[in-house]
């Protein structure tokens, strides 16, 4: 029963640390990233697409992004798209392609991507002290239907404490190491 919860517990927590690294992959550090235009959605025959779904996406300079859309109609709409979002981009277009020059970062920008990169990180460790939350009473309802021990329940808390524990400490490493590349110039 025990080993139940904690692999539940133990597998949720590594959805909530992939998450983290999509969600921070994301971000713009200066160097340009095919992940950076993961959120961007285009209209596609009236549905929203993903940009990912419609088009090819490639690095081929360290601060540039090659959009190649496999229907050339899409330029419009994609270009469209990409201005409509958040990461400040000028996409400029040649008929076949969109090229997005991603910007040095300024002094500023990095330390606010920082506190952007703080802020997701923090709401990483609420979702994992909330499973964390969700396995201890899990236990609690076991105990109380009479199928583990209190003994067991004790033991069971302090696996999950642990496990907690080792992921806070995982989505630190994570966090420590994207602010070291975004406040590299």
């Amino acid at each position: 029963m025990i080993k139940d919860i904690e692999s539940k517990a133990k597998e949720k927590m590594q959805k909530t640390i992939d998450t983290l690294i999509h969600d921070l992959s994301t971000l713009k550090a200066g160097r340009a990233n095919p992940h950076m235009l993961d959120k961007i959605s285009v209209d596609y025959y009236g549905s929203a697409t993903p940009l990912s779904q419609v088009a090819a996406i490639s690095s081929p300079e360290p601060r540039i992004l090659l959009v190649s859309p496999w229907d050339a109609s899409l330029i419009k709409a994609i270009e469209k798209a990409i201005m409509a979002s958040d990461l400040g981009l000028n996409p400029s277009n040649d008929g076949k392609a969109i090229r997005l020059v991603i910007p040095q970062l300024t002094e500023e920008r990095r330390k606010e991507l920082v506190k952007l990169v703080a802020k997701t990180s923090e709401e990483s460790k609420v979702a994992l002290r909330n499973i964390r939350r969700t396995g201890m009473e899990d236990m609690k309802k076991s105990e109380k239907a009479k199928e583990i021990t209190e003994d067991e329940v004790k033991n069971g808390e302090k696996l999950i404490q642990k496990l907690l524990d080792d992921f806070i400490k995982k989505v630190d490493d994570i966090t420590k190491e994207k602010e070291k590349e975004i406040m590299t110039v």
